[in-house]
């Protein structure tokens, strides 16, 4: 999915997860801030990554990415104010292949000035890099959780924000080519074309959110961003605690993970990243539906809304 950039991660701890925390009151009993937003279905949620997993890997140029890019781009026409495909093509550093790409950007009151930048990969990573058996290396991953987690939040949040506008703009970016590789040269290319077509566009703050439905989701600090919008960390992981999600949203550092949003801090556009990374599924043909779960869904789709929803407010 991406380049590990420095192997600080933590030892994993393992947490017994009994689903997420009602209203009002934590894991621990502790109150909570009443939400401001209205809910988030993670079963639904859910549903778009079996929707996704359903077309096959989402590799440019395979019918896979063909098609979820119609369904994608319809079904967030049908909720947003405004939809835009940025299609670029990249040369490919080592092959030197031309591959043809699509950013799709779905905006909800695109008056407004002051405008939240929410970010996800909608691609799969080509090869199985990190698979047991030597013999599937070569072979694309389904994508269930990386690629098709983060797209299934924010088309469920596009849905959310069709029932009931904000306050604020919200621009949706599904970037294309972040997992392309196999290194560093070859991705985050729907980012760093966004970027570099940036211009003044500046948003609040932007979210990235990626690999978030594993079966025991954890969301400790990336720190490329917590270097680089340290301010925007503290937001996301002050509400989590606020809302009661604190055992997901842990206070330490899972390391630095190169990822979609370092090319977009490097053009002002300050965001951080939500991210579990990187649990043994990732990069294997075992990335698929019986290795991720609607928890981390909820969860993560549920601080974004209230995120949303409590700007300007």
């Amino acid at each position: 999915m991406r380049a590990i950039v420095n192997h600080k991660l933590l030892p994993f701890i393992v947490i017994v997860l009994t689903g997420c925390p009602s209203n009002g009151q934590d894991a621990n009993g502790n109150a909570t801030v009443a939400r401001q937003g209205p809910p988030f279905s993670a079963d639904a949620a859910f549903e778009h990554i079996r929707t996704q997993v359903g077309f096959g890997p989402r590799v440019a140029g395979t019918p896979g990415h063909q098609q979820q890019l119609e369904w994608m781009t319809q079904y967030l026409r049908e909720r947003a104010d405004s939809v835009e495909i940025q299609s670029f093509t990249h040369t490919h550093s080592v092959s030197k292949k031309q591959i043809a790409m699509s950013n799709v950007i779905a905006r909800f009151n695109p008056q407004s000035q002051e405008r939240v930048l929410l970010v996800t990969h909608w691609d799969t990573r080509p090869t199985a890099d990190y698979d047991a058996d030597n013999d599937a290396r070569n072979q694309p991953i389904p994508g269930a959780n990386d690629g098709g987690s983060g797209t299934a939040v924010l088309l469920e949040i596009a849905n959310v924000l069709k029932q009931q506008k904000p306050t604020i703009g919200v621009d949706l970016l599904f970037v294309d080519g972040e997992d392309y590789g196999p290194e560093e040269p070859d991705m985050y290319l729907g980012a760093k074309y966004f970027a570099a077509q940036a211009g003044s566009y500046r948003p609040l703050y932007g979210v990235l959110i990626d690999m978030i439905a594993d079966r025991t989701p954890r969301y400790a600090i990336e720190d490329h961003s917590d270097r680089m919008a340290p301010e925007v960390v503290q937001r996301i992981w002050g509400l989590a605690d606020q809302l009661g999600f604190g055992r997901y949203f842990p206070r330490t550092n899972q390391g630095a993970v190169g990822d979609d949003h370092v090319p977009l801090n490097n053009a002002g556009i300050r965001t951080a990243n939500i991210i579990d990374c990187c649990d043994p599924p990732w990069h294997t043909l075992q990335d698929n539906l019986a290795n991720v779960s609607p928890e981390g869904l909820g969860v993560v789709g549920t601080v974004l809304i209230e995120l949303i929803f409590r700007e300007g407010r």
